[in-house]
């Protein structure tokens, strides 16, 4: 029944009723609405283009306040108004505005997110190493299907890369359904920048194997990872490969290029390529720059940063960082404070690469106080700025200062890592402070830093140093298993030789090619200071020649001066003097004052008058050798030699400086001088001494008596 009713009904509803004049009248109005809103619907289309236009433009030129101003007076804004806003704070890297504004925008009625939007948000996330945001907007993608998107998932893959969670990332590109140049290039560049150089390489390998067409950046990243590595001969092919694609002469490739050849040991192959350039922009220079530095030619470096000044390029604050950096090592203060003076001027100072090269500039020059001042400056500080200065006072020697540093860090943000405390721990071991080594020990595991590498040596030092040989073997001893780690065997190693555990330090010197390891300079140093110690010649020279022809060490003057001072205890003073003679690296007053020294020892005037002479053309007021020297003359009866010697002191005004001693008391560092009564507890002090001094005639005089 209901089936034939329905063509009646439609037939009713469609019978020719607009066919009649005063219903076609009664739709006339209705058509003119239709058309008025039409036109209205247009004409606001076309504004919301032209403010959205007009939008865009101040957000690309960087002028974000007026941007958020136009925005918000806005009548009406739609979700390229909102988008571009967003990117805008990204742009000028204001992660906080950026995320806020798309909360905003995510509560807002009748605006749909797209794929391009969360990509900037999770850009944002990145910029402002936001994990637990990203991983809301991470969540939001997968509901909504977008994390299928190339944008999505490859600003997803950057985000965690930037956060640290390299495995996250990871995971996110192998569950990527489409992937392009950005995807790959992120995750190698993400893998690169975390220190993961091999796998960056294999990626990029896969990368190739897919037929993806590599980029710049791509080749950039990759040629990072090689120098970082320093893998010529992968660098080496990659270069081909640029040079088939023409990449070769893009400026971020040869640069790039040019850095992996200097890092890898070819400084001759990047001046070359760098000499080849088109353009040498700043880049370029820094880079040569910072190479030369890097092989010790630090002549080379300051005389590249000048050309590169009178060629009109202007350094940036990384240049400024390399070479005040520099001038670190060649302890050149006068310069540093010229450049330091110069990023003051230009505005540079704020840069934190340029603040922390300052502060290590003034703290390796000796200058604490300057680089404390810099230090307090620095509107921004990160983990590096914290680090060096900390480093800067222990490796002075002011423990109770590196203390201070650490536990304002600790209060502070970032927390201290493995760097900070190794650097603190050093300090306890130089100056014998075992209790409060001990207290960092024991905050070192709570934080969890104690299987680090860095801070296990520097353990195993602080307990060797202070005596406590037993407990640095039984940290050494959990260490060791890590076959990768030649700092802690070093340590070890030392610790022994120090101590008189000879044959010990040379043992474990044995053992390192069994785990796979090859000693470093500082290694031996150890081992050669062990055979001086146990008077064993021929080994030392075995070690001291197996240097630059087994292991292509070249030996410094602290290996020069290890087996100085092996030939000198075992008395062999003219091949000693012979020695010092003839090696090529600077004679300082260190080896003549050990072979002085073994002089007195032996009984060698002659040998004793010329060290003595040598030490004094390099410092003519020691008074050290000068009393040596006259040691050596009263030994053998020459007391008029001996006269003149002292009689040259006083006409010099030279003083023997008086010897001082050490005690820690309830966490406190206690210092004694000779003659000196200044101590805040002097009286008390000299009270005590003067009754143990009464008690101990007594004693005498009644063991006289019976």
């Amino acid at each position: 029944m209901v089936l034939t009713i329905r063509p009646q009904i439609r037939r009713i509803f469609t019978s020719s009723a607009f066919a009649r004049p005063e219903c076609r009248t009664l739709l006339v109005p209705e058509s003119k609405t239709e058309q008025l809103e039409q036109k209205t619907h247009r004409s606001n289309h076309v504004d919301m283009l032209e403010l959205n236009s007009q939008l865009k433009q101040l957000v690309k030129i960087g002028n974000v306040k007026d941007a958020r101003k136009m925005f918000d007076e806005m009548p009406k804004r739609d979700e390229v108004s909102w988008t571009n806003m967003i990117s805008g704070y990204v742009g000028v890297s204001d992660s906080s505005a950026a995320l806020a504004l798309f909360s905003n925008m995510w509560v807002q009625p009748g605006l749909c997110m797209d794929p391009f939007l969360l990509s900037i948000a999770l850009k944002a996330c990145g910029l402002g190493r936001n994990l637990s945001y990203g991983e809301v907007v991470h969540g939001y993608s997968v509901k909504s299907g977008f994390v299928n998107s190339v944008f999505v998932g490859s600003a997803l893959l950057d985000m965690y890369m930037k956060v640290g969670e390299i495995e996250k990332g990871c995971r996110v590109f192998d569950a990527m359904p489409l992937r392009n140049v950005v995807s790959w290039t992120t995750i190698i560049t993400g893998l690169v920048r975390a220190g993961y150089n091999v796998e960056g390489l294999r990626y990029f390998a896969e990368m190739w194997r897919c037929r993806v067409q590599c980029d710049a950046y791509a080749f950039a990243i990759s040629l990072k990872a090689c120098a970082d590595l320093g893998a010529l001969k992968c660098g080496r092919e990659i270069h081909t490969q640029t040079m088939k694609k023409g990449f070769d002469e893009n400026s971020f490739v040869a640069n790039s290029l040019a850095t992996m050849y200097n890092k890898c040991g070819k400084l001759d192959y990047g001046v070359q390529l760098f000499t080849n350039m088109r353009t040498q922009d700043v880049v370029s220079w820094t880079a040569i720059i910072t190479s030369y530095f890097w092989t010790g030619q630090e002549d080379h470096a300051i005389k590249a940063f000048m050309r590169m000044q009178e060629s009109g390029v202007h350094p940036n604050e990384y240049t400024f960082a390399a070479v005040i950096s520099g001038c670190a090592n060649l302890a050149r203060v006068e310069w540093g404070e010229q450049l330091h003076a110069n990023v003051l001027r230009l505005g540079l100072a704020d840069s934190l690469s340029v603040g922390n090269s300052v502060i290590a500039m003034y703290a390796k020059c000796g200058r604490l106080a300057s680089a404390s001042v810099v230090f307090h400056e620095m509107g921004r500080k990160d983990i590096v700025s914290w680090t060096t200065v900390i480093a800067g006072y222990s490796q002075a020697g002011y423990g109770e200062e590196a203390f201070k540093y650490l536990s304002w860090m600790r209060r502070e943000e970032p927390k201290p890592n493995e760097y900070a405390f190794a650097s603190v721990l050093s300090v306890c071991g130089s100056m014998a402070m075992l209790e409060q080594g001990k207290q960092l020990h024991a905050h070192v595991l709570t934080v969890g830093l104690d299987s680090e590498a860095m801070v296990q040596s520097a353990l195993v030092n602080l307990y060797s140093k202070c005596g406590s040989i037993q407990e640095a073997a039984k940290i050494f001893d959990v260490t060791k298993a890590k076959d990768d780690d030649v700092i802690s065997w070093t340590s070890m190693i030392n610790g022994y030789a120090q101590h008189g555990y000879y044959h010990e330090a040379i043992d474990l010197f044995e053992k390192l090619p069994t785990v796979g390891l090859k000693p470093d300079s500082v290694t031996f140093i150890g081992v050669l200071a062990a055979c001086s110690h146990a008077g064993l010649v021929d080994l030392g020279f075995h070690y001291f020649n197996s240097m630059s022809n087994e292991f292509k060490i070249s030996p410094s003057k602290e290996h020069y001066g290890c087996m100085i001072d092996l030939l000198c205890r075992a008395g062999r003073l003219s091949e000693a003097e012979h020695m010092i003679k003839s090696m090529p690296v600077q004679q300082d007053d260190v080896v003549w004052s050990t072979l002085l020294t073994a002089c007195r020892l032996h009984g060698d005037v002659d040998c004793g008058r010329h060290a003595a002479e040598e030490i004094l053309k390099l410092n003519p007021n020691c008074a050290v050798t000068h009393i040596t020297l006259a040691g050596i003359y009263a030994a053998k009866g020459m007391w008029r030699e001996a006269a003149e010697v002292r009689r040259m002191m006083r006409s010099k005004g030279v003083i023997k400086e008086p010897g001082w001693s050490g005690i820690e008391v309830k966490n406190g560092i206690s210092v004694f001088v000779a003659g000196d009564r200044s101590h805040p507890q002097g009286d008390e002090i000299y009270s005590v001494l003067e009754l143990l001094d009464s008690k101990a005639e007594i004693s005498t005089r009644e063991t006289v008596l019976h």
